[in-house]
């Protein structure tokens, strides 16, 4: 079984604003700044979506932990 890129797309957006929304509450209780958490999280935001992306295809090509899954019929 093998993801399709579109569903690697979905999963890095997903975790992109589950993280942005963390680093954003952090930085802001680290500086008590909401511009300064702000910025933080608007860069953080690019670099992390290609980071995960990436991340993401890499282990799609690792066979570690992978069943191949039989059809329940043969033709």
């Amino acid at each position: 079984m093998k993801d399709k890129r579109y569903r690697s797309i979905i999963k890095t957006i997903s975790w992109r604003v589950t993280g942005t929304i963390d680093t954003f509450l952090v930085s802001y209780l680290v500086t008590g700044k909401v511009g300064i958490a702000a910025s933080i999280s608007i860069v953080e935001v690019f670099t992390k979506l290609l980071l995960y992306y990436l991340h993401e295809r890499v282990w799609n090509r690792i066979k570690i932990g992978k069943e191949k899954i039989e059809p329940d019929y043969q033709i």
